[in-house]
């Protein structure tokens, strides 16, 4: 069954992500869209990552668009997802189709859909294009066909992306910081991007796996220390002041300390937000989803800033910034949204933006993490999947309606259901349960003020479910 879970469409290359099935979607797309805008010319902008078959995968959607009369805007190599929404933005197209599993394993591919605001579309709308795939159905066919070339413009993304960025970032306070960033494109689509605009401002940099690799090195694209042992090296040999690594698509991230120590996501997306916050003055909205870091929440109190909380994915997050109701957002999977940039992730513009706290702040990474512990605490976070069972389901579903009051000794203050089920305890320490949206499991998570009572919360959150 093809379904857009939390970003996209995901699946097998080979099993269920074959190019029938890509016409089938894209042709449900095409349908969508002529009902969507129902008079004019209707463009898309089609973008791949760096996966086998991705350019192929993405010029077969073309040539399905063309058929339908709709004009495709092909990106000219593989390019992040973030440079594909801004290209959305800057044409006026009215959707976007990228090919990418993001930090999925190599073996599996998968379709994105934006919509005309750059953002990946909201539920209503894929589950409009998910019936479309239904009523379609298995007897779907479509004729081979050689592309309609007038209908297909090639365009390449960087120039243009890397323009935008280049407002967005005070290079010069970086540069004259004389700080030393080591990038790791992880074989992915920010090759040439985060790396290049570096150079381009004349900042000491080094790269790794800055080349095309579809098996992405034998590794899962995923900015885990597991995957970024190079990375850890690389900045140990040459004396960096930070590394940045990003995931096959671009726009998640990965910060190592001066030291190459990994350092925690939701740690970044509170420092980013105490810094635009503190430093730069802003001020608004602050929001995150359900299982990022309660500093968040510190910090929003700290500064009197109106919190709003979403489901997982960064879609929620883009919908409140796309409404002009907040000036951050995080979500602990890597992704930020920031004022005056874009509704989309991206993981380039984060590692820039640490740079540049780093050097206005005139402090190495790891001591920022310290001052940020001793303003706001120290909150340690983890998470843990279990495979999901019909059994626990109902368990879970049962959990959600009858919650426990305590849990290991301690009171439970709030329940929480925006999704799955969050208990929340004293001193800002939580638990939640919540099914994967993008494969078979229950995630549990839990943030405490020790790494001790946030394993015993999941140990604990697991044993409900047993």
């Amino acid at each position: 069954m093809i379904r857009f879970g939390t970003s996209g469409w995901r699946a097998v290359m080979g099993r269920e992500f074959t190019f029938h099935n890509v016409r089938l979607v894209v042709q449900a797309i095409a349908n969508h869209l002529r009902r969507k805008f129902s008079d004019g010319r209707i463009s898309v902008m089609v973008n791949y990552d760096t996966r086998f078959l991705s350019d192929r995968f993405a010029f077969e959607a073309c040539k399905v668009l063309a058929r339908n009369d709709l004009y495709a805007f092909l990106a000219e190599r593989d390019a992040p997802s973030q440079a594909q929404a801004y290209q959305i933005i800057r044409r006026g197209t009215q959707g976007g189709i990228n090919f990418t599993a993001s930090f999925n394993p190599p073996h599996y591919n998968g379709l994105k859909y934006n919509t005309e605001t750059g953002a990946p579309a909201m539920p209503a709308e894929t589950d409009e294009i998910e019936a479309e795939i239904r009523r379609l159905g298995p007897s779907f066919t479509l004729p081979p066909s050689y592309p309609r070339e007038e209908f297909i413009e090639r365009v390449d993304f960087r120039p243009d992306y890397l323009a935008f960025l280049q407002d967005k970032i005070d290079f010069a306070l970086v540069r004259r910081a004389k700080l030393r960033v080591a990038v790791d494109p992880l074989y992915g689509a920010s090759r040439e991007y985060l790396d290049g605009i570096l150079e381009d401002n004349h900042i000491p940099v080094e790269v790794i796996h800055g080349y095309l690799d579809p098996y992405f090195g034998g590794f899962t694209p995923c900015c885990k220390m597991e995957n970024l042992c190079d990375l850890k090296k690389l900045i140990q040999e040459k004396t960096c002041h930070l590394g940045v690594a990003t995931d096959a698509d671009g726009d998640r991230f990965g910060i190592l300390d001066e030291k190459g120590i990994l350092v925690n996501q939701n740690h970044i997306l509170a420092l980013l937000l105490d810094y635009v916050v503190s430093d730069k003055g802003w001020r608004g909205g602050v929001a995150r989803s359900v299982a990022t870091t309660h500093l968040v929440d510190r910090i929003a109190r700290t500064y009197e800033l109106p919190l709003f909380k979403t489901k997982v994915g960064f879609k929620y997050l883009a919908d409140l910034f796309l409404q002009d109701k907040i000036i951050f957002g995080g979500e602990e999977s890597a992704c930020l949204a920031l004022r005056g940039h874009l509704p989309e992730k991206d993981g380039i513009f984060a590692g820039l933006l640490v740079a540049e706290m780093i050097a206005a702040r005139d402090r190495p990474l790891s001591g920022l993490i310290e001052d940020l512990q001793r303003r706001y605490g120290k909150k340690m976070d983890g998470q843990k999947n279990i495979g999901l069972t019909p059994d626990r389901e109902k368990k879970l579903r049962r959990l959600m309606k009858n919650p426990p009051r305590k849990l290991g000794g301690r009171a439970v203050l709030d329940v929480e259901r925006i999704e799955g089920l969050k208990l929340d305890f004293e001193d800002d320490d939580w638990l939640l349960l919540r099914l994967s949206g993008t494969e078979p499991l229950i995630r549990c998570y839990a943030e405490a003020g020790t790494k001790s009572e946030m394993s015993r919360l999941i140990k604990l959150g697991l044993e409900l479910l047993s």
